[in-house]
């Protein structure tokens, strides 16, 4: 599972380089193709500092079936809850970014006013509220699982992010994209009065503009370049 643990350390260091680091927290998972459960990093290292031998497999027990033992996360009900409820997820990202962990708290919605927001809205971003607390449980993963339904996000209020996609790549940019969507929102707020943003029917048609599978793979592909041109 050479390619899966390599897949997941890449994907960790993209989403480090591009607003999702926080210490030791956060998380990237893979599918198992064996259907043993997810493959994501060991609980010690930053997404930054992950390599291949610092990923494992942890089973929907929570217990680390392959891959470098290390100590698993405790959040792992989150990767295999959804991957359980979703059968056509790939990948899973949980992070705390700041601006969308701040526009999620503040109540607000996520509106169209960039490109970025595009690929989420419509309909609007579901919101997490049982508990801002870490999701330790099998029960508090299907009800993280639930509330983000056949959603691409989900905002953890007071807490973080889930993003989901076919695939850990689309995943990833799915999370960098609503990071930086927050960011657009809160900044145009912070410029005076409350911003305008695109209707339904214009939100649509961009995200058929801007967001085929081709454009996400390429945007993927121009992160994976970026990271290792700065390494």
């Amino acid at each position: 599972m050479q390619d899966i643990a390599d897949l997941v350390a890449t994907a960790s260091r993209v989403l480090a380089a591009n607003g999702h680091a926080d210490l030791i927290w956060g998380h990237a998972s893979v599918r198992d193709p064996d259907g043993r459960g997810a493959w994501l990093k060991t609980a010690e290292w930053s997404l930054a500092e992950v390599t291949a031998d610092r990923v494992h497999c942890v089973d929907d027990a929570g217990a680390v079936v392959d891959g470098s033992g290390g100590q698993r996360h405790s959040e792992y009900p989150i990767h295999t809850e959804v991957l359980a409820a979703r059968p056509d997820v790939g990948g899973v990202v949980h992070t705390h970014p700041p601006h969308a962990v701040a526009l999620a708290a503040t109540g607000q919605a996520l509106r169209p006013v960039s490109h970025a927001a595009n690929h989420f809205v419509p309909p609007e971003v579901p919101r997490f509220t049982d508990t801002a607390d870490l999701i330790l449980t099998e029960e508090l993963g299907k009800r993280v699982a639930a509330a983000l339904g056949g959603h691409n996000a989900l905002f953890l209020v007071n807490h973080g992010i889930v993003t989901v996609g076919p695939d850990l790549p689309t995943a990833v940019v799915t999370a960098v994209l609503l990071e930086r969507a927050c960011a657009q929102q809160i900044l145009t707020h912070s410029a005076g009065g409350w911003p305008a943003w695109s209707g339904p029917e214009e939100s649509l048609a961009k995200r058929e503009h801007i967001y085929s599978r081709g454009a996400l793979t390429a945007v993927w592909d121009h992160l994976v370049r970026t990271l290792e041109a700065s390494s």
